[in-house]
């Protein structure tokens, strides 16, 4: 691997935290409302950010940090994909898994103007450059997920 593990973990973190600040632009700026799979795909975001940048500056935890990530990442493009192939054409989407787990959190209470669903999945079809969001998001998880793999091969490969 040619750059340090900790440092892939720390960029991994700093991108899925950079994307975080682009859905909120999108949001606010650009009046792109959310759904519930865009707010849950938003949270998993926050919780790779945290794992990327816990690795960076806690060594002894990386390989758990990549783990986390490597899981985090694989829901996350679970949740691209459910919400591009079947959320997407829904009216609704009040009550589904992922409006239930974002209220579970209470972010949505706690923290509104981040984690608050504002649009049905129907509406909130928003694309950039000719993607849907959700794929943009999916890419995503998927090189964060491929960087965390290559992490937990490096560390595996080097304790051999």
């Amino acid at each position: 691997m040619p750059l340090p593990p900790r440092l892939v973990l720390g960029l991994a973190g700093a991108l899925a935290l950079a994307a975080v600040a682009a859905a909120l632009v999108s949001q606010h700026v650009y009046d792109m409302q959310p759904c519930p799979w865009c707010i849950l795909q938003r949270l998993l975001f926050v919780l790779i950010g945290l794992a990327g940048l816990l690795a960076a500056g806690r060594p002894a935890w990386m390989t758990a940090c990549a783990l986390a990530i490597d899981a985090l990442a694989s829901i996350g493009i679970a949740a691209a994909l459910w919400q591009n192939l079947v959320a997407a054409h829904s009216v609704s989407c009040n009550l589904t898994l992922a409006d239930r787990i974002v209220s579970g959190t209470g972010l949505d209470r706690l923290l509104p103007d981040v984690f608050a669903v504002r649009a049905s999945c129907a509406d909130a079809q928003v694309e950039l450059l000719g993607l849907p969001y959700e794929i943009w998001s999916l890419g995503l998880f998927a090189m964060l997920a491929l960087l965390a793999t290559l992490v937990i091969l490096e560390r595996l490969r080097s304790r051999a």
